[in-house]
């Protein structure tokens, strides 16, 4: 009876290490990587959340963005954040002259053994958002309920931000094709742009746009979004990782939810218009999400 015992016991211990096994191997598992490099502009680099950086201080570049929570997150060897506010695509292959400081080409920060890249750039090609952001609050005024800003940059029914993202496209897929050609081994994964306007609702005090701007400024994100992806998917080999979506209720009106700040410059928190700390870990987690999913 005691022989018969351990038997079963030895069965049921291999039986347990052979169930232990599989769901190991079920499990999802994230690829570690050895060398990351974070490019992009403000959205990137969290312009004012701290701790500001000082490599250069111009480009003021968060500890706190991101890059360096996704660093963290994944456990990556070294990493490298050579990102900067005011960056648009022809500053990937030239050097950006900043306040106090160049910011070099940041395709200069790729190297061989990089096996993966963020890419967050595309919103200030054309001056596109700066235009936005300088613009519409000023029409407000003018008609508060209706849609003065997408009516100034409508001509003979073209909308005429829109009409720029073409190039836009294009421009990204330059980009990715220079990210390969510098790192072939890397995962290459372009970011979107996280929601500004809510989906229903107006919160004038904080986003001093028309009401019916609101959707519009919407679309037009929706629009850059697509040319960004657009080019990832005329590139082949990145990937896209949508963060518009799952911004949504994490707007500039959200209050305590919000991943944006509005409109009023915080000091030791955000620019105007760009991403709060928990928008950098709501974007990080999105990334992280992703990234684990197709590891």
């Amino acid at each position: 009876m005691r022989l018969t015992r351990l038997v079963f016991a030895a069965l049921a211990a291999v039986a347990l290490l052979a169930a232990s096994a599989t769901a190991a191997s079920a499990a999802p598992r994230s690829t570690h990587y050895r060398h990351y490099v974070a490019l992009g502009d403000s959205y990137t680099a969290g312009p004012l959340i701290p701790l500001l950086r000082l490599d250069p201080v111009g480009c003021v570049k968060s500890t706190g963005n991101y890059p360096a929570i996704l660093a963290a997150r994944l456990q990556v060897d070294t990493y490298t954040d050579i990102s900067c506010s005011g960056a648009d695509t022809s500053d990937m292959t030239q050097a950006q002259s900043v306040l106090l400081g160049t910011n070099p080409p940041q395709l200069s920060a790729l190297r061989a053994d990089t096996d993966l890249v963020t890419l967050g750039i595309g919103g200030n090609d054309s001056g596109v958002f700066g235009t936005l952001v300088g613009t519409c609050p000023g029409l407000r005024a003018s008609d508060p309920t209706g849609n003065p800003c997408q009516q100034h940059f409508t001509s003979n029914g073209v909308d005429t931000i829109k009409a720029k993202l073409g190039t836009t496209q294009q421009n990204v897929r330059t980009v990715l094709a220079g990210i390969h050609a510098r790192s072939p081994q890397a995962k290459v994964v372009a970011v979107g742009y996280p929601r500004i306007a809510p989906e229903s609702g107006y919160c004038p005090d904080t986003l001093p746009f028309a009401d019916g701007d609101y959707a519009w400024l919407s679309s037009v994100e929706e629009a850059l979004n697509s040319a960004i992806q657009n080019a990832v998917a005329a590139d082949g080999t990145a990937s896209y990782v949508d963060t518009f979506g799952p911004s949504a209720g994490h707007d500039a009106c959200a209050g305590g939810a919000a991943w944006i700040n509005g409109k009023d410059t915080l000091l030791l928190a955000a620019a105007a218009y760009h991403p709060l700390a928990r928008g950098m870990a709501g974007m990080a987690a999105v990334i992280a999400g992703q990234l684990n999913s197709t590891s």
